[in-house]
């Protein structure tokens, strides 16, 4: 496997604008002859298709949900970073490429990195061109609120609602690109794997999940914009339709998978409190922004918030923290929520959540004014607990969310199979251990709007024979042999006719993550998982029942194909979580930390990402490394006290 990072050379202030130049371009003729196929709709992919209709490009976008107004991304809440700096309170380009390097625990690129923090700002101009309804204060000037891991204010937000009006925006311009002719809409369309001839990514395989047809889809090349995996635990504050099928087809067809296993817990959800959850709900990072964290001192108190007086209580970050307090990292802060609740000082029912306190930013700004911030957030909880958050504080505990880890990409976004572009939470990202809040948001736009719509047409210019005679057509055989296998899986899936439901395995294997592969992990845990994952998922293959047709609409068809494949991804997260025995962001492993519990990077034996690659079916996938090269930012003991 050959890992190019393609990283061009130069002042890393330059590297971007060079390589911009150095590219090839598709002149706006040629370009109508190239078809570009988009799997998903959120953020990077709506961004990317609307992007790559408007250069000029026959676009087919395809999405499960009925609409590309319900991608995930909508669910985001707090807010998208950009150095403007309107504050006037320290903030640059480089500061935010060091806070994002810093919060991502120096297991990220530095180029691509400085590059999401240099185009950071041409995202908030052309979300504003769109009619994206950004807060802003007295004087015209967008709103910035604090967000964790950084000292400065650079988060724009529209209230809690951000990733919707950012997702309306890209809306907006593919809706006008598909009546334009430019774009293809492909609605309840699930892709199902792709398709190479002679070695480049050539198209996909779908499943229409209303009919049940599968169909065949050439294109020139094949952008995957289709999240993250968080669902592997089965609780998570993801969308219950979010999966991993897309990614682990890729990888099954070579694309490179790295560091599966960094996965990010955030510290501000609300907490479990049945068996029979399917999911959680997210509390916005920006809370943090004005609400305290605290615990009773006394282990154990089940005294109400308000009969516990304040010398009573312990605000553990600002007590641990005090640069950040309560704007400490979500590793951070998770870990820190996590070691107070299994040291006993844990409230509510279940001892497993920690408080979260808007009394002072009421008393201090009054609740009209903390309303106008947050008032959407508060509804939400006190819909979902009964509990007013202006009388009484939050109860919150940390949960899976958003994941570093995903497909190895190039400088240009492209996989390790050539045509195959990862972008958005889909490839494995410039954050690398940790995502700093309100930053996904950021790196989804800028693969859309401003990166992939360069390399795109680079890597088309570059094979020009892929528009002539070496086009590809979908009665090619290797588009037949591809279906053939997609076909036969989903016949085996409906064939094993067992007892067992695929939610109940689903919820199987989900507490085997959280448990062994989850906030915390240690060798036996994790050697112990390995061992279980096969028995489970050869238990799956010979007692799942799957009630249904395979012709028409038959939702249970769709999840057991994408549990089947959790199956398979959650052992490839485990082994790479054994491999890599330091801790780092949001890989906490027991074997290293420090006196004082915080994680203890190893930079002589892990400063690399973790590229894994398919090796078959049953067999132990091989490990490559992508060295990290750090040249202008030093690598030092991430502290936030």
């Amino acid at each position: 496997m050959n890992l190019d990072s393609k990283i061009p050379e130069g002042p890393l202030q330059e590297k971007w604008t060079k390589h911009r130049f150095d590219m090839k371009l598709v002149n706006p003729a040629n370009k109508r002859k190239y078809r570009i196929i988009v799997v998903g709709s959120g953020l990077a992919g709506g961004a990317a298709a609307a992007t790559l209709g408007e250069l000029g490009y026959n676009v087919d976008c395809f999405c499960f949900q009925d609409s590309a107004r319900r991608a995930h991304s909508i669910a985001a809440q707090g807010g998208i970073n950009a150095a403007k700096n309107y504050p006037n309170d320290g903030d640059s380009i480089w500061r935010l490429f060091y806070d994002t390097v810093k919060g991502g625990d120096y297991r990220s690129r530095e180029a691509n990195v400085y590059r999401l923090a240099e185009v950071a700002n041409q995202i908030i101009d052309q979300c504003v061109a769109q009619g994206v309804p950004f807060a802003r204060e007295y004087g015209g000037l967008l709103d910035n609120r604090s967000f964790g891991g950084a000292q400065v204010s650079r988060t724009f937000y529209a209230r809690g609602q951000t990733g919707q009006q950012l997702l309306i925006g890209a809306y907006q311009s593919l809706a006008r690109q598909v009546n334009q002719g430019s774009v293809t809409m492909h609605p309840r369309t699930e892709m199902l794997d792709v398709v190479k001839v002679d070695g480049h990514a050539r198209g996909i395989i779908t499943r229409d999940v209303v009919t049940g047809e599968i169909q065949r889809h050439a294109a020139d090349a094949v952008l995957l914009c289709t999240g993250g995996y968080g669902n592997v635990f089965y609780l998570s504050t993801n969308a219950m339709g979010c999966n991993v099928t897309a990614a682990l087809k890729a990888y099954r067809q070579g694309a490179g998978f790295a560091n599966p296993c960094f996965t990010q817990i955030h510290p501000t959800c609300i907490p479990v409190s049945s068996e029979h959850q399917s999911k959680l709900t997210l509390m916005s990072e920006s809370l943090r922004n004005d609400g305290r964290v605290w615990v009773p001192k006394k282990k154990g108190d089940q005294r109400p918030a308000s009969q516990i007086p304040e010398d009573e209580r312990d605000y553990y970050l600002e007590r641990r923290y005090p640069s950040f307090g309560n704007l400490a990292p979500r590793d951070v802060s998770s870990r820190a929520a996590k070691e107070r609740c299994d040291a006993g000082y844990g409230v509510g029912n279940t001892g497993l959540a920690v408080y979260l306190d808007f009394a002072d930013a009421i008393q201090r700004v009054g609740k009209d004014v903390v309303e106008a911030r947050y008032g959407n957030l508060f509804q939400m909880y006190h819909k979902i607990t009964a509990e007013d958050p202006y009388q009484v504080p939050m109860r919150i505990y940390p949960a899976v969310h958003y994941t570093m880890g995903g497909l190895w990409v190039d400088y240009e976004l492209q996989t390790t199979v050539p045509g195959l572009f990862a972008l958005g939470e889909c490839n494995f990202s410039d954050h690398g251990a940790n995502r700093l809040g309100a930053s996904a948001l950021m790196q989804g736009l800028a693969d859309g709007y401003f990166i992939a719509p360069y390399t795109v047409g680079n890597y088309l210019a570059q094979h020009a024979s892929l528009s002539a005679a070496g086009k590809a057509c979908v009665d090619d055989a290797a588009f037949a042999e591809t279906e053939a296998a997609v076909r036969d899986r989903i016949g085996r899936l409906m064939g094993v006719g067992g007892k067992q439901s695929v939610e109940s395995f689903h919820k199987r294997l989900g507490k085997i993550m959280w448990d062994h592969c989850g906030m915390a992990r240690n060798d036996a845990g994790l050697r112990s998982a390995i061992e279980e994952i096969p028995k489970l998922r050869e238990e799956f293959w010979q007692d799942v029942r799957v009630p249904g047709s395979i012709e028409g609409c038959n939702p249970e068809i769709d999840k057991a194909g994408r549990v089947a494949d959790f199956l398979e991804f959650g052992e490839l997260m485990c082994r790479d979580a054994l491999h890599r025995t330091e801790s780092c962001g949001g890989h906490f492993r027991e074997e290293s930390q420090t006196d004082e519990g915080e994680a203890l990077r190893d930079d002589d034996q892990f400063s690399f990402a973790s590229v894994w690659e398919y090796q078959g079916e049953g067999v132990e996938p091989a490990l490559h490394q992508e060295d990290l090269a750090f040249d202008n930012v030093k690598l030092a003991t991430r502290s936030y006290k």
